[in-house]
């Protein structure tokens, strides 16, 4: 994310965007999105990929951000040849991102005011393909646990991002239509996702 722009330049553009429709909830992603924590997800990814003897290239955790850590590690073994099993290496991941890096997650912090600032105003729901272990403690770290009325994570819903269905359940269990529901990624799965459940959508990576 670009860090030239003044916080509160960002956050006045996102709110301008917010208000362009009379919109009924807001439904943000976790990871790099509310909290600054992807360089630490790509680390926790790298030393897991280490313990299964591959030497992970990061990128492809930009690339596949909001997909769930099993579907990353399916597509790792595609990519390298390996045959890890996706969920060894997804409680592993986890387990590395918990214990060395999650008390030490950052708010991005015009994100996190614009949520605060909507409280009251707007549904708030989080949609994440992260567990939903670490996506509440994630969001407990950054003070925002107690504002979220919806929280849908990984194994939430059959399928996750980039299908439909993770924002659909936010939206149902809301009582909120879609078309009415406004939401903020920094990546293009969550993007997808978004387009499929036929939801407006804003990059806050691409807020400048």
């Amino acid at each position: 994310m670009t860090t030239d722009t003044p916080i509160h330049e960002k956050l006045d553009k996102l709110t301008q965007i917010g208000r362009k429709k009379d919109y009924k909830a807001f439904l943000y992603d976790c990871d790099g999105t509310l909290a600054d924590n992807m360089h630490a997800h790509r680390a926790a990814y790298e030393k897991a990929a280490a313990k299964f003897g591959i030497a992970l290239d990061t990128a492809i955790i930009d690339e596949l951000a909001g997909w769930p850590t099993a579907l990353i590690a399916q597509e790792i073994n595609k990519r390298y040849g390996t045959d890890v099993p996706p969920v060894d290496f997804a409680t592993l991941k986890s387990t590395i991102f918990f214990e060395d890096f999650i008390e030490h997650t950052l708010p991005v912090e015009f994100v996190v005011r614009h949520l605060k600032n909507h409280i009251g105003q707007v549904h708030i729901g989080v949609v994440s393909g992260g567990s939903r272990k670490t996506v509440s403690r994630t969001l407990s770290v950054i003070g925002l646990i107690d504002d979220i009325e919806v929280l849908v994570c990984a194994d939430d819903t059959e399928r996750g991002k980039p299908y439909a269905d993770p924002f659909l359940s936010a939206a149902r269990q809301l009582g909120v239509a879609p078309q009415d529901c406004l939401v903020f990624e920094d990546g293009n799965p969550g993007v997808q996702a978004a387009i499929a459940a036929g939801m407006d959508w804003v990059r806050i990576d691409k807020i400048v």
